[in-house]
């Protein structure tokens, strides 16, 4: 999405006319052109807030492409995005990073390593505290999956292949365990689907209901980029989770202490089933992650890195015009 070029006007003046130090740019992938605009017709510090490395999101569809013209599609976009990533990280004065992962990325990049900064995606546990009642007709033992889903996501091929591949594992040995599957989209992108041991809920106000009341939290994404809320709300909910290594890539946890991850079929569904059997293992590897989302992943942990990225920038000499 690209704004006209007078909003871009429109933005250094109201930059200008409260004395802006710095312009923050919080939608940083899809800002490389905005950035541009204000490096050329200012003399703002700027940061790029990036949510995650945008053309690895893009590029790690490729094995997935359905067709020869998907492919090319996915190729083209990713290479563009490559290609901004590079110049935009040598001209904007910090790219953040939110996860250690991408900030190795981003280095790469960089002109000097003070462009690049963490700045974690966080969640505020304030909103966790409350555990609310158990939706109706509520089935256990339950696993859950939750994101946002269109065709050809990554959401939705998670879904598929958690359905496909790994409940007829679970309902092996557990005949009666129940996937509930929520998050705008859902509903629509999976209604061919008919499974007993299976509901598609679809967007909710709030998945508190259904996660705070589940017994495992699966994240099966086999592509993707990004710091995981879904793990994060899992965590702030004492909830344990099942995922695989992509999924749970650039949080700081270990696999069988703080949360389990599996790649294949048949380790994800034997992960799962052991944490519905044991769950004095389950109730632990729950809190583990809690205690990990309380200390790296709250509000506090960011503003303190919000405060030393100011602090780096306003430091610094603002840039000849």
């Amino acid at each position: 999405m690209r704004l006209p070029k007078e909003d871009y006007h429109n933005l250094l003046h109201v930059a200008d006319s409260i004395s802006a130090d710095v312009i923050w740019l919080g939608y940083g992938n899809i800002s490389y052109d905005l950035l541009k605009f204000i490096k050329r017709h200012s003399r703002y510090k700027v940061v790029l807030d990036s949510d995650s490395v945008w053309s690895r999101y893009i590029l790690r569809g490729v094995p997935f492409a359905q067709s020869p013209e998907e492919k090319a599609k996915i190729l083209k976009q990713g290479t563009e995005k490559e290609k901004e990533e590079i110049w935009g990280t040598q001209i904007a004065d910090v790219t953040t990073a939110v996860s250690k992962v991408d900030a190795e990325y981003y280095l790469k990049l960089a002109r000097i390593p003070e462009q690049v900064r963490l700045f974690a995606n966080v969640i505020d546990l304030n909103n966790y505290c409350h555990v609310p009642d158990i939706p109706n007709d509520f089935k256990k033992p339950c696993i859950y999956l939750a994101g946002s889903f269109w065709k050809g996501s990554p959401m939705e091929d998670a879904a598929r292949w958690l359905i496909t591949r790994v409940i007829p594992r679970i309902t092996k040995d557990l005949p009666n365990v129940h996937l509930y599957i929520v998050g705008s989209g859902s509903d629509t992108v999976l209604s061919d689907f008919a499974d007993a041991n299976v509901s598609v809920v679809g967007r909710l106000d709030s998945v508190l209901p259904y996660l705070c009341n589940v017994d495992v939290a699966l994240v099966p994404l086999r592509y993707e980029s990004g710091t995981r809320f879904k793990i994060l709300e899992a965590g702030a909910c004492d909830i344990p989770v099942v995922s695989t290594r992509l999924g749970a890539e650039g949080l700081n946890v270990v696999h069988g202490r703080d949360i389990l991850i599996a790649d294949a079929p048949e380790d994800f569904a034997q992960s799962t089933i052991n944490l519905i059997t044991n769950k004095d293992y389950a109730k632990t590897l729950g809190a583990n992650l809690n205690r990990i989302v309380s200390e790296q992943y709250s509000i506090s942990v960011l503003a303190e890195q919000g405060k030393t990225i100011l602090d780096y920038l306003l430091a610094r000499p603002i840039p000849n015009s």
